[in-house]
């Protein structure tokens, strides 16, 4: 997974390919990072940002869309592989929104975790109406949908390949198929992913399976080579 910025003359591109907010394991791609990378692309007129993330930390999120959409610079977003859960409130920042043939976007409920009283479990409820309200204007103002409609989708957690996508307003258009592997854990977040993408899950999985025993095996060759010399 990475996060790649580049710029070529007066065009910036983005690859969005890791999870949204930093973790304790150093990876992911918090919102103040994207802010100075962002900044560093300089006096760019159009930005084409890639997306292939399964969403993440809420809060990064909404930074991240509202540092884009403030941008002066003409966004071009490529849904390449999949956009979930927050990943997909920052497609909604692009001017035009592509979807890959074979890509996914998701929208669901904000979730989060509370320990305490009962105060403090109502604050958190409250909190996650909040933040869901805010999710739900985001997609309306980009997609024209009616909020009733919005939420009922987040609720049941529902996935929009890319015909869906573009008939229900969240993408312009739908271009070529590509290759891009979605390697996270989604099957175990969330709960209704497409078969499709569940084959492809797996069958990344067992090539990396295959890539980490072929690794083994060639060092295995190099040490046996070592006490032979």
């Amino acid at each position: 997974m990475t996060v790649r910025f580049q710029a070529k003359g007066n065009r910036g591109e983005i690859w969005l390919y890791d999870q949204v907010g930093a973790t304790f394991f150093g990876d992911g791609v918090s919102a103040k990072s994207f802010q100075k990378d962002l900044s560093a692309l300089g006096k760019v007129s159009v930005i084409n940002l890639h997306i292939n993330s399964p969403g993440g930390d809420v809060f990064d999120g909404f930074a991240i869309y509202n540092m884009l959409a403030q941008h002066p610079a003409r966004l071009e977003v490529d849904v390449d592989g999949v956009a979930a859960s927050i990943a997909s409130i920052i497609a909604m920042a692009g001017d035009e929104i592509r979807i890959a043939k074979n890509a996914q976007l998701m929208i669901h409920n904000p979730r989060g975790f509370a320990a305490g009283d009962e105060s403090e479990m109502l604050r958190v409820a409250d909190l996650l109406k909040s933040i869901k309200g805010n999710l739900v204007t985001t997609y309306q103002d980009r997609t024209g949908n009616k909020a009733d409609q919005l939420a009922a989708w987040m609720d049941a957690e529902t996935w929009f390949g890319a015909e869906a996508a573009v008939q229900h307003g969240f993408a312009n258009s739908v271009t070529r198929e590509t290759a891009v592997t979605a390697c996270f854990g989604l099957m175990n977040d969330f709960r209704n992913v497409p078969d499709a993408l569940k084959r492809r899950l797996q069958g990344s999985a067992q090539q990396g399976e295959l890539d980490v025993r072929r690794l083994a095996i060639e060092e295995q060759g190099r040490r046996l080579a070592s006490r032979l010399t």
